[in-house]
């Protein structure tokens, strides 16, 4: 089964490097990872691991990035002598975190192919290594098993349809038992590791809403986006594809609202961007040439940029998450930390937050552009009301946070990284 494995990884990355000649984040990714081995044994070469250890963090993209970010940066302030070598999947997280200052070493992931894991390793020699949510890279899992490494995965998720689960799965979940301990987000996670004879298990939940809290917490002013919004009622949309701007575009025709716009499409290729301003009937103006002189008079900010969505939503009233009427909506925890009412398409039930909050009734699932507007008039139009809603998602916040501090103290009790 591994060799089948690693000729589908083979083929993966051949089909990578024939897209890169006609698409821009594919060639990052092939561009990133080009000479990356050697160029990785030189940075650590000189690095004397019985004095620094080097603690390896693995994230697939920018979201998973977040969700590690706090255990990063709790492990950087309990252990400040050990190295942190973080690294990437996806060019989406690596070319914005990048420069990130917590990490000592940042870089792609290589492919996982058997040869370039043992050789990664070899280069590395990690003390210990963090995998966030579920990036399963097979031949790292049995390199890092084979090499005796401790092995923990944070804000891990399991759903009943994964292969894990399956009767033929058997290959998969072999190599769970080669993880140290899972960290996972939900009790559901729990049963379904234990149902195939996983016990090294805490139940330690989502570090995503640690992270979205500190943020939330931040008083990081945008004097731009202040004079946009310029003291009135804001309705923003974050990671929207195209079905989700047709629901809510809709909006922007009723000028008696009153509220001005700011869209954050998932796609910012200049020619998404373009579709998106020929499709508005309202002034509009993206983020990149947004100035003093042209933001008040704007009644749409787009957002044409990557990396400074978590921040917008301090200025909204509501907000529009995208990828509901696609394969599943994006991360609904950033808005809902701000206390902000927010909206969906139906394909949602996939995550936890969203099905609790829908519960709770501080969240709602649209299927209509009419159905979108007389919900956001009642809100608007009914402070109590907007109150309320926003007291069940601090609320919610509040009591979801600590995964980071249960992680943590797990690590400490069990004696994982003694000071050297």
């Amino acid at each position: 089964m591994r060799l089948i494995y690693s000729a589908i990884i083979f083929c993966y990355g051949l089909s990578v490097r024939l897209a890169a000649i006609f698409n821009h984040k594919a060639r990052q990714w092939v561009d990133g990872r080009r000479g990356l081995l050697g160029h990785l044994e030189g940075l650590l070469c000189n690095v004397d691991r019985s004095i620094h250890p080097i603690t390896w963090f693995h994230v697939s993209s920018l979201g998973e990035f977040e969700q590690g970010r706090p255990v990063i940066e709790a492990f950087r302030k309990q252990w400040p002598d050990k190295k942190i070598l973080l690294t990437f999947f996806s060019p989406s997280g690596y070319e914005v975190r990048k420069n990130y200052d917590q990490a000592d070493f940042i870089c792609y992931l290589p492919l996982d192919t058997p040869g370039n894991a043992g050789r990664f390793l070899e280069i590395v020699q990690p003390e210990a290594v963090f995998f966030v949510k579920y990036d399963f890279w097979y031949n790292y899992l049995n390199a890092i098993h084979e090499k005796q490494i401790p092995l923990f995965f944070i804000s891990a998720l399991f759903r009943e349809g994964q292969h894990f689960f399956k009767w033929h799965g058997s290959w998969f979940r072999k190599h769970l038992h080669f993880v140290t301990h899972f960290f996972v987000q939900n009790s559901d996670s729990v049963e379904l590791l234990h149902s195939v004879g996983i016990e090294q298990v805490t139940l330690a939940g989502d570090t995503r809403f640690d992270r979205v809290f500190a943020i939330a917490s931040q008083l990081t002013k945008m004097p731009l986006i202040e004079k946009f919004c310029d003291g009135k009622k804001v309705f923003i949309a974050g990671s929207s594809w195209e079905p989700d701007e047709a629901m809510f575009m809709f909006l922007t025709n009723h000028r008696e609202l009153n509220l001005k716009y700011i869209i954050a499409p998932h796609d910012t290729s200049p020619g998404r961007i373009q579709f998106i301003l020929e499709h508005l009937d309202r002034t509009a103006v993206c983020y990149s040439k947004l100035n003093i002189n042209n933001a008040a008079g704007a009644d749409v900010l787009i957002i044409d940029s990557v990396g400074i969505l978590n921040q917008l939503y301090r200025y909204g009233t509501v907000a529009f998450i995208g990828g509901g009427f696609g394969g599943g909506i994006h991360n609904i925890q950033e808005p809902v930390t701000f206390g902000l009412p927010v909206f969906f398409g139906p394909n949602f039930h996939k995550f936890r937050e969203a099905r609790e909050l829908v519960a709770l009734g501080g969240v709602f699932s649209i299927n209509s552009s009419g159905e979108l507007l007389k919900k956001v008039i009642e809100i608007i139009e009914n402070p109590e009301e907007n109150l309320r809603l926003s007291g069940i998602c601090l609320k919610y916040v509040e009591e979801n946070r600590g995964a980071t501090d249960r992680i943590m103290g797990y690590l400490a009790r069990h004696n994982y990284f003694r000071v050297k």
